[in-house]
């Protein structure tokens, strides 16, 4: 394995990432705070940091194999959030612990909009529009961004590209040459948040407020600037219009690019993981809306309580965890309903998190298969999606990463109880970091401050397995990884 190729790498991605704290700085002189010294000592940390990695390996340019691209995406991941906490260590306010700063940071990062802070709206703008930023980096990733502006990466850049990108079907590329499909990738992903800001300020928000829920919306972060989180605008339009980009952003970035490129607005509906998607979406909403509306005084239709079911309902499942609502007094299996969804999660090759759509319209094809193969055991089948054969390879993948993910949930859960958290709010906690969806309930259900550090650890691991898709981070802990 060649380490000081790896290390070269993380160093100069690190350095890249140390410019984007100058933004923060920026908004701090703007908004006349004394910020700015947190996010200035940050940049310098990171190019120290960066230069060290990369100068003495600078001359190191080996082709990676698959290997290196995995621990170069886990070690770069592991160095950002550990420098993303920075800026919330240096600050004098919120005074934050070492544990909490590296929860905030990870949790944005990650896009998963876990907050362990509380009176946001007492907070500095440049603090608030930081948080935002994070999980507009870690949205798309900081990695594919490099692949698109940094030619130097693009040897073996189909292995970082692999480790970093989510679901199963890695190899379709939207150009021969990965560095043209990452910055095709930027470019509707910026053309998005551009679009998202706009509409946001025409709403109504100010214009800090609109950029900044517009990174956490097309990162399907979930991140706000407010306690009250969106629920504080108390404006339909704010929610119609997040909710639309939640869609749009949850939708594989691939069927923007071929939809644009070809002008052909049908190459959704004939995606099959889009339609199944949609209606997993509009499924959700009508059930939420008519047990509400069985639980209201009012039976009759409520356009209201419908604008408040269709936000919630797109923000969880989507895994965005934005609230307008406070979900805690629907009835009781309503959000148990919305955390499964939040399992199900967005399309693949989107900014969201969870299972991923596509797995389990597989996951169901191949059980579907089995079960005609016992009536017919002589018979051939094959499972096909969007008209393409899908190999048994690709379908142990799946089912491998299904019993990963139930495994990784199932132990993190009892590892959280054992540490004297009742069950439900364990499961939800351990739910809201694996799938990146933030939103919990019972203990965790305004923020994640008041869990002890030892749990907050466990959910800062889940959070990366969530965003690496758990084979990234769970392969290099096999000893297998690391024999020659």
């Amino acid at each position: 394995m060649h380490f000081r190729t790896i290390c070269r790498i993380v160093g100069l991605l690190l350095i890249i990432f140390s410019v984007t704290m100058i933004v923060p700085s920026l908004v701090s002189i703007i908004y006349k705070e004394d910020t700015g010294i947190a996010f200035i000592k940050t940049f310098i940390c990171a190019q120290i940091i960066g230069f060290l990695f990369w100068a003495p390996n600078f001359k190191e340019k080996n082709e990676l194999q698959t290997r290196e691209g995995f621990l170069i995406v886990v070690l770069f991941w592991i160095v950002l959030g550990s420098v993303g906490a920075l800026p919330f260590l240096f600050l004098k306010y919120p005074n934050l612990s070492i544990t909490n700063a590296f929860f905030e940071s990870f949790s944005g990062l990650t896009t998963t909009g876990a907050t362990i802070l509380f009176n946001l709206d007492k907070l500095p703008q440049s603090i608030l529009f930081y948080r935002q930023m994070l999980q507009w980096f870690g949205g798309m990733g900081i990695i594919v961004l490099a692949l698109a502006i940094l030619p130097i990466l693009g040897t073996g850049g189909m292995q970082l590209y692999k480790a970093e990108m989510p679901g199963p079907l890695k190899d379709n590329k939207m150009q021969p040459r990965i560095a043209e499909t990452a910055k095709i990738l930027w470019l509707i992903y910026v053309a998005l948040t551009f679009l998202c800001a706009l509409s946001l300020w025409f709403a109504g928000l100010p214009i800090i407020e609109a950029i900044g829920h517009s990174f956490s919306t097309v990162s399907i972060g979930g991140f706000s600037t407010h306690d009250e989180n969106i629920g504080f605008y108390k404006n339909t339009n704010v929610e119609i219009i997040i909710s639309i980009f939640l869609i749009i952003s949850g939708c594989n970035y691939s069927l923007h690019f071929f939809a644009f490129s070809k002008k052909k607005i049908n190459i959704y509906y004939k995606d099959m993981e889009f339609r199944i998607f949609f209606l997993i979406q509009i499924t959700l909403i009508i059930i939420s809306f008519l047990t509400l509306l069985k639980f209201s005084d009012d039976s009759t239709f409520n356009l209201d309580l419908f604008n408040k079911v269709f936000f919630q309902v797109i923000s969880i499942s989507t895994t965005a965890g934005f609230t307008s609502d406070k979900i805690s007094n629907w009835p009781t299996y309503l959000p148990i309903l919305l955390i499964i969804s939040s399992c199900i999660g967005s399309c693949s090759g989107s900014t969201g998190g969870g299972i991923k759509v596509i797995r389990i319209i597989l996951l169901y094809l191949h059980w579907s298969t089995e079960l005609k193969k016992i009536i017919h055991p002589n018979a051939i089948y094959s499972i096909k999606i969007n008209d393409y054969a899908i190999s048994e390879k690709i379908i142990k993948n799946i089912l491998c990463f299904i019993l990963s993910y139930i495994l990784i949930l199932i132990i993190s859960t009892l590892i959280l109880i054992s540490t004297g958290i009742d069950y439900f709010s364990s499961f939800s906690s351990v739910a809201a970091t694996l799938n990146n969806v933030g939103i919990g309930f019972g203990v965790v259900e305004n923020n994640f401050f008041n869990l002890n550090d030892f749990s907050k650890w466990i959910l800062i691991l889940t959070m990366l397995f969530g965003r690496l898709e758990i084979f990234t981070l769970l392969i290099i802990l096999t000893p297998t990884f690391w024999r020659e």
